[in-house]
């Protein structure tokens, strides 16, 4: 089936050339040239994945991203002119999935929308028999991969795309440290250009989540200088 994706960016020539080089890669390319009608765009169209600029008028790209966060999970990838660390950052603590900053290669970004696409789809791991199930239990979670769901002690909470996987991966290693690389390869891919920093703004959000007391986490624990572990007996 093909993919749909909603692109939301003022800036009409990338418009064109991002539809014209999806569209060519099998996407199905819409778009929207502020943020003011997002969400009835998403309700209209559908997408499986979103890309959103930072720089908008009328309302720009972090406000329309929060907007988005109280309905959808969606995938996001955001876009920006700027080059500041702190605008990243800003925009995956606020539930973007990964961040390109402009100008970039459209094949970068294919790869970065192919990577994300791929790790949204429940499937069985073919490396690992007991990964086959599509509902993990693990520390007094239920994650189920089919639903895309997260249970905390009997409540359902809302990850991103990216927070989802990284827990997927904690949950089935628990009690394993592993570092900040090997969980965005097996959460992200190879072909994913993570940055170290957003690893920690992700967990931190899960934290968020799932942690009685996110200062004191008794579920994800940080070791410090390697990376991070889940502790199933929490």
């Amino acid at each position: 089936m093909t993919k749909k994706i909603l692109i939301i960016d003022d800036d009409i020539k990338l418009v064109d050339l991002l539809s014209e080089y999806l569209g060519g890669n099998q996407f199905e390319v819409s778009y929207i040239l502020d943020g003011l009608n997002a969400l009835n765009e998403i309700k209209l169209r559908t997408p499986d994945l979103i890309i959103l600029d930072y720089m908008m008028p009328g309302k720009d790209g972090l406000e329309v991203l929060r907007e988005i966060r109280t309905r959808h999970n969606l995938p996001i990838i955001m876009l920006t002119a700027k080059g500041d660390e702190t605008d990243r950052i800003v925009g995956l603590e606020l539930g973007a999935d990964d961040y390109l900053p402009k100008p970039f290669n459209p094949r970068e970004l294919l790869a970065r929308i192919k990577a994300i696409l791929r790790r949204g789809i429940a499937h069985p791991d073919s490396n690992n028999g007991e990964n086959n199930n599509l509902v993990i239990q693990a520390g007094g979670l239920i994650l189920n991969k089919a639903a895309h769901t997260i249970e905390v002690n009997g409540t359902i909470v809302d990850l991103s795309t990216t927070e989802f996987k990284i827990l997927e991966v904690l949950m089935k290693n628990p009690n394993r440290v592993l570092s900040r690389d090997q969980i965005m390869d097996m959460a992200q891919g190879k072909d994913f250009m993570a940055f170290d920093r957003s690893i920690d703004i992700h967990i931190s959000k899960i934290r968020s989540k799932i942690e009685t007391d996110p200062s004191y986490p008794k579920k994800i624990k940080t070791i410090w200088g390697t990376g991070y572990m889940f502790v199933e007996s929490s």
